[in-house]
């Protein structure tokens, strides 16, 4: 496995190379991963990821109900015999569209799904990954926590600090101005 380092040099080779493909050098380097991965495996592989770290908070890197028709698009002339490998890089994203990608895959390859995490998969990606049959991590890798978020912020941390205001607020009516922000 490479550095990432030399994934972009890598990619600043085909780059400098072949200035016909400069704009795809990305999309080059990663297929020949892809095809060095499915070589070795002989599975069919889909790699689901986002620009979550480099682009945080952009609209669009979570999982939606719109990724399914992507995962059938993908699946179309699939031997179904081969089983899948799922390359996982997500922060996460909706449950009802995980619950339901997770369905529509055991449905096409039963239990025969394997997820490969990279880098980072949280939250419904985390879900996602558990609904497999088995999860391979690289040592940096990690399953992140499969709470409740909203604009980043845990859910259960919001609560906690609702109820920690309210409770301070009851006992001690002068600090409603430390919490009224």
């Amino acid at each position: 496995m490479s550095r990432w380092t030399d994934v972009i040099r890598e990619i600043q080779n085909v780059q400098h190379r072949h200035s016909n493909i400069a704009q795809n050098a990305v999309r080059t380097v990663r297929q020949k991963y892809l095809r060095e991965l499915h070589n070795h495996t002989k599975r069919n592989i889909i790699a689901y990821y986002s620009g979550f770290l480099s682009r945080p908070n952009r609209w669009g890197s979570e999982i939606t109900d719109e990724d399914k028709h992507g995962f059938m698009a993908a699946m179309d002339q699939m031997d179904r015999d081969k089983g899948l490998d799922l390359v996982l890089h997500t922060p996460g994203g909706g449950t009802g569209a995980t619950e339901s990608i997770a369905h529509y895959l055991h449905e096409i390859f039963g239990n025969d799904i394997r997820a490969i995490v990279p880098q980072i998969c949280m939250s419904a990606g985390t879900m996602l990954a558990c609904s497999c049959k088995s999860i391979v991590l690289a040592k940096h890798s990690n399953l992140g926590p499969t709470d409740p978020h909203i604009s980043n912020i845990s859910a259960l941390e919001v609560i906690e600090e609702f109820e920690r205001a309210a409770k301070e607020i009851k006992e001690e009516p002068s600090k409603i101005k430390l919490w009224e922000p």
